[in-house]
């Protein structure tokens, strides 16, 4: 058996791609799997009438027409930009990304085909798979090259209808508790009949924590990312800078989501004031670059700015993505047991601790601002409150850590890092910001050992970690 099929831990396979953050069985949607370290990418398949193989979830158009029933041409004359890509294109991009293929094959007509496809392209990792076992029939009389499974509904017995199956797919992602059904007997019964599994696309973190311990072949998910969190070397803390802001609207709950998935440590955001004293989570004092409003965000009630789009600027998939509250990403934090680096714009430091209070979170978050009042202010309210303070922003290190007792100091790559070995002596977190996309920067961060680096590229650092031998 090919090495690929007995993994160390669970394969993660990209459910229609990222499909958490692009339109799903698009291009952009595999490339995105594949930044975010998925192993295989979950492609639909459907058969055009002029046999065109394409990657599309539904069998039928929005207007209601077969997809069957139409040209290639008819159906890309019909759906978006990015929709409906030839499955040959989705090949040609998995190969140059080095990410397997797992074929949920819609049309059985097309089953035959789609192998033969993947054969005459080299591709070694590759499952297909589908609901109707006509298709799994055709691929075992053809001979297939490849492992087969059979995609399993809720209700239906999976070893009654997948005994021409490699590989049982379950597909219980609506069930409550499914990880309950995967008890020792089940995994007995499989091992048995020499058949592997895979699960369901899971985006919830706590059911995840419970699924990537069992011993299956792959799991599925719209958040790849979230299957394998990152683990760095000598607990290396990694701050997203508002969010992953490269996958996602900057201080979005998407863009944190991607963040917390991934493993990361902290998620950055900034929080301003609203017109009626509510909190909000957004960078600039005005909507003008972020969202599709315009003017102070200080001028604006909750309600108004909840009418917002806080995406739409990025891109059209995240149209209905709002600002979020700073409640809404505390809220998160706390789902995913991740941190946060608290910016305080606008927002008046008493009403931020009374929120980071409220939630239980006074252990999980650090605060800085430009406004050095608002850091006083802080300090005032909380002797617990942990501050950051820029090491720029003192003549000497005896000064900076003699400013509001700061819990980390901040260093950028302009600054003199000769006084870490001192600061590692006092017991004093070293944070390194680099807002860049210089491979040779990142590397010379990583090398220099910081307890926390604060980055807009946290997955490039992360794949320089783990070439590096630094992530688990």
């Amino acid at each position: 058996m090919s090495d690929w099929l007995t993994p160390s831990r669970p394969l993660s396979i990209a459910h229609r791609g990222a499909s958490a953050y692009a339109q799903d069985n698009t291009l952009n949607a595999f490339a995105l799997a594949a930044d975010l370290g998925a192993d295989m990418w979950e492609v639909d398949l459907h058969l055009t009438d002029d046999n065109q193989i394409i990657a599309f979830h539904d069998c039928a158009l929005a207007d209601g027409r077969a997809i069957c029933t139409l040209s290639y041409t008819e159906v890309r004359a019909a759906v978006g930009t990015n929709e409906a890509p030839l499955f040959s294109d989705v090949i040609a991009l998995a190969r140059a990304r080095d990410c397997g293929i797992y074929a949920d094959i819609k049309a059985p007509a097309a089953s035959v085909a789609v192998s033969e496809m993947l054969q005459e392209a080299g591709v070694e990792r590759a499952i297909l798979g589908a609901f109707d076992s006509r298709a799994v029939a055709a691929l075992r009389d053809a001979q297939c090259l490849y492992p087969l499974a059979t995609l399993i509904p809720v209700g239906i017995d999976p070893f009654e209808v997948s005994a021409d199956a490699d590989i049982i797919h379950l597909c219980w992602e609506t069930m409550e508790r499914p990880q309950d059904m995967l008890d020792e007997a089940f995994f007995a019964r499989c091992r048995a009949n020499d058949q592997k599994v895979v699960l369901w696309h899971e985006e919830d973190p706590i059911r995840m924590a419970d699924l990537r311990q069992k011993p299956v072949l792959g799991i599925c998910s719209d958040r790849p990312e979230l299957v394998n969190p990152l683990r760095f070397q000598n607990g290396l803390q990694v701050v997203c800078h508002r969010g992953a802001n490269k996958i996602a609207p900057e201080n979005t709950l998407s863009a944190a989501h991607a963040c917390f998935a991934a493993g990361f440590s902290h998620v950055e955001i900034d929080v301003h004031v609203t017109s009626d004293n509510q909190l909000v989570v957004l960078h600039d004092p005005t909507l003008d670059r972020t969202t599709n409003g315009t003017g102070p965000v200080n001028d604006h009630t909750l309600a108004e700015l909840q009418s917002l789009s806080a995406g739409q600027w990025f891109s059209s998939f995240y149209v209905d993505e709002g600002i979020p509250t700073l409640d809404d990403v505390l809220s998160l934090a706390k789902l995913y047991n991740g941190q946060l680096y608290i910016e305080l714009k606008s927002a008046p430091a008493q009403l931020v601790w009374d929120r980071v209070v409220a939630h239980d979170t006074q252990d999980r978050v650090f605060f800085w601002s430009f406004v050095m009042q608002s850091l006083h202010d802080m300090r005032t309210i909380s002797n617990e409150a942990h501050l950051m303070m820029r090491r720029q922003d003192f003549e000497t290190l005896d000064e900076t850590l003699e400013s509001l007792s700061p819990s980390l100091v901040e260093y950028t790559l302009a600054d003199d890092w000769s006084d870490f070995p001192d600061l590692r002596r006092r017991g004093v977190p070293i944070m390194i910001a680099y807002s860049g996309d210089d491979r040779a920067m990142l590397e010379k961060i990583a090398k220099a050992g910081p307890d926390l680096v604060n980055l807009d590229q946290p997955f490039v650092f992360a794949d320089i970690c783990r070439r590096n031998g630094g992530v688990i």
